[in-house]
């Protein structure tokens, strides 16, 4: 599988000639994950930033309780990693696993700054999906602490449908921060 997605959205925001494309796609690599798998477990040490090209991500931990908080969602054009671990070089807290067949392209960090010196205007383009990306996790600390779960489950439907259909009930719930059950009778107020 080529990496035309990934050079399509990044176009978007930066200029990137064809030359500059194929030094891009020499420093990725595809990989092919099915439904459950990890990219990344809790402990291991996260190696990459990854561009998901179809599919679905998500990144959880396990509480104290032994239950799974998700912390987010990715689809098709959106990036995820632990940038924690990534940068640190430090085991991560989290997961990324796949929540169905997913094609990722993956940017391993010991390839990164190669490509950046060779290609400096993609660190603007990682620094604006790291801005988009910082702005969407404050909103939704945000939303947590002042939104009530109807208005948080309404939010998050009016904002990303596209997830609404893709994600199992019990995980959407995780991440919005309230039990199964709960969710069934938020989405039962809205059908009635």
């Amino acid at each position: 599988m080529n990496c035309n997605a990934l050079i399509t959205h990044i176009r978007q925001y930066i200029s990137l000639n064809n030359e500059e494309a194929v030094l891009l796609e020499g420093s990725v690599e595809i990989r092919e994950l099915k439904k459950k798998e990890f990219l990344l477990k809790e402990g291991g040490v996260c190696t990459a930033n990854y561009f998901i090209m179809k599919g679905l991500l998500r990144s959880w931990f396990t509480t104290e309780k032994d239950a799974e908080q998700i912390c987010q969602f990715a689809i098709e054009n959106w990036w995820m990693t632990d940038y924690q671990s990534l940068e640190l070089r430090q085991p991560s807290g989290f997961n990324i696993q796949a929540v169905e067949s997913t094609t990722v392209a993956c940017l391993p960090r010991d390839r990164q700054d190669a490509l950046f010196a060779a290609v400096p205007q993609l660190e603007r383009y990682f620094r604006i999906i790291l801005e988009k990306a910082l702005n969407a996790a404050q909103l939704r600390v945000k939303y947590i602490f002042s939104l009530s779960g109807q208005e948080r489950y309404d939010h998050f439907a009016g904002g990303f449908p596209e997830f609404i259909q893709r994600i199992p009930q019990y995980m959407l719930a995780s991440y919005l921060g309230f039990t199964p059950e709960f969710l069934s009778k938020i989405r039962a107020k809205r059908i009635s």
